[in-house]
């Protein structure tokens, strides 16, 4: 028997075009769903990571925004890197799950979406879809080294930065590594302290604004994006100098528990507040060159004053 048709024939021909990415989107998605399960009861259920599933959110809708520009870009399969790069994806997935890597399991998934455009629109496709692809890099969890390697440091120059301020200021207080003495106290500056949460959570924020409303103003846009671990390290400098001085004043019972945790989100708003004036500031910057580099009406020149 000859088979004449891989598709159903009674199916408009636009559609028929679709099949065979449709059925290889829907393959790849099937490959990642022990990914995903793993995502969800894991790192995606800690205050460092939970912002994973607003991340692809985000993207869809990024990628949803993008959709004239990737109808424009012109249609020219690249069979050879595309399958290149899926094959790639996919093998650098079975090596990641097999040795329980979750990291590089989930970022081969960008690896995988990027060679499935290639092999279904060509490079022109991709360009168009590059940053809402990149934008999924935010939803991989980051690794336990590279977090250990970055806590560290930060919970110090913060604690260091808090010591040096409130004995400026008066206060008995001494401190040794993350380790702040004052008065009769001694306080702890734990991991949630450095600010790591809020970097990775801000940095995605920071991103997405950046790219989605201000990426025709490149300048301004990559001025955001490097003022996001400076108003970081600020807001949760604040937050422990507040955890310091109530413990002083109140006793480290009052630290403890709740308040604790809700002076992380309340940083965390004051961070995203921070990154708002910012850009704010910024814009009244490029106003104000803008309105000294504008000529006079009269020719260029003031016109003259009587005296």
């Amino acid at each position: 028997m000859i088979v004449t048709h891989v598709t159903p024939s009674y199916l408009p021909a636009d559609m028929r075009a679709l099949v065979w990415p449709g059925l290889l989107v829907l393959a790849c998605l099937a490959a990642y769903i022990p990914t995903g399960m793993s995502l969800v009861d894991g790192p995606w259920q800690t205050e460092q990571e939970g912002h994973g599933p607003m991340i692809i959110a985000a993207s869809l809708w990024l990628a949803w925004q993008a959709r004239h520009n990737v109808a424009q870009a012109p249609t020219r399969s690249a069979p050879i890197s595309g399958w290149t790069i899926l094959i790639a994806g996919l093998v650098l997935m079975f090596i990641a799950r097999t040795q329980g890597v979750l990291t590089v399991e989930a970022f081969s998934l960008i690896i995988v979406i990027s060679g499935c455009v290639l092999l279904v629109g060509g490079w022109s496709k991709l360009y168009a879809l590059a940053f809402p692809i990149g934008f999924l890099i935010f939803a991989v969890p980051m690794p336990d080294w590279l977090i250990d390697s970055a806590t560290v440091p930060l919970k110090v120059m913060i604690s260091d930065a808090v010591t040096r301020s409130l004995y400026a200021t008066g206060y008995p207080v001494a401190q040794n590594g993350v380790m702040v003495m004052i008065g009769t106290y001694q306080l702890l500056v734990k991991d949630a302290c450095s600010g790591m949460n809020s970097i990775f959570a801000l940095s995605a924020i920071g991103v997405f604004y950046a790219f989605a409303f201000r990426w025709t103003e490149k300048v301004r846009s990559f001025l955001l994006i490097a003022a996001i671990i400076p108003i970081t390290i600020v807001a949760n400098f604040l937050r422990v100098l507040t955890l310091v001085l109530l413990a002083y004043y109140g006793g480290v019972d009052l630290i403890e528990g709740p308040l604790h945790e809700i002076t992380g989100i309340g940083i965390f708003v004051v961070a995203v507040i921070l990154l708002f004036l910012f850009d704010m500031t910024l814009g009244l910057m490029a106003s104000l060159f803008v309105n000294r580099k504008r000529p006079f009406a009269g020719g260029g020149h003031p016109a003259p004053q009587s005296v």
